[in-house]
């Protein structure tokens, strides 16, 4: 991913909100598949690390990323933003060159 289509990615995740939450269970098989399945759907989407976690958000950016095939757009404070290209009629969002 070029910084071009980071920076494209990062202005489009801030108009959305988180729609999961890790708290203090931190990373259930169960968490991962729902990310799983959002992200097929939606391309774009952004987590929210709870106070109770006493995970760093970075850590779990990448080990979501890695166990989901998704890439980590942006780690800011408790916010974790994540990106998978969708499969054909599920693409929405058209990266830069």
């Amino acid at each position: 991913m070029t910084t071009k289509q980071r920076a494209y990615l990062k202005g489009l995740a801030m108009k959305i909100d988180p729609i999961f939450q890790i708290g203090k269970n931190s990373i259930t098989p169960e968490f991962i598949n729902a990310i799983m399945e959002a992200i097929d759907k939606k391309e774009l989407i952004k987590i929210s690390v709870l106070n109770n976690c006493t995970d760093d958000p970075k850590e779990l950016a990448n080990i979501v990323g890695e166990r989901t095939r998704s890439q980590v757009v942006q780690v800011i404070g408790k916010k974790i933003v994540l990106y998978k290209e969708g499969k054909d009629k599920n693409k929405k969002i058209e990266l830069p060159k």
